[in-house]
C-alpha cells in the first residue's frame, strides 16, 4: 500500500514539473517572439538577422524543454 502511494505521488510530481516546463518554455518563447517582432517592426532592415537568432534561440528552449519532459517522464516510471 505504502508503495503504491509513493507511485501515485511520483506521478502527480512528474505532471505538475511537466506542466511546469510547457509553461516556462511557452513563457519563454512568446517575450522571444514579442521582442523580435518590435525589432523587426522598428528596424525592418535587420529582420532576417533577428528571424534567424530568434529561430536559434527559440530551439534552445525546446532542446531544454524536451530534455527537462524526459527527466519528467524518466522519474515516473522509476
Amino acid at each position: 500500500m505504502e508503495q503504491a502511494m509513493a507511485h501515485a505521488w511520483g506521478y502527480l510530481a512528474a505532471g505538475f514539473g511537466a506542466g511546469l516546463v510547457i509553461l516556462g518554455a511557452a513563457y519563454g518563447i512568446g517575450k522571444l517572439a514579442a521582442a523580435a517582432m518590435e525589432t523587426s517592426g522598428r528596424q525592418p532592415e535587420v529582420a532576417g538577422q533577428v528571424r534567424t537568432s530568434m529561430i536559434i534561440a527559440t530551439a534552445l528552449i525546446e532542446g531544454a524543454t524536451f530534455f527537462a519532459l524526459a527527466i519528467c517522464i524518466i522519474l515516473a516510471t522509476k
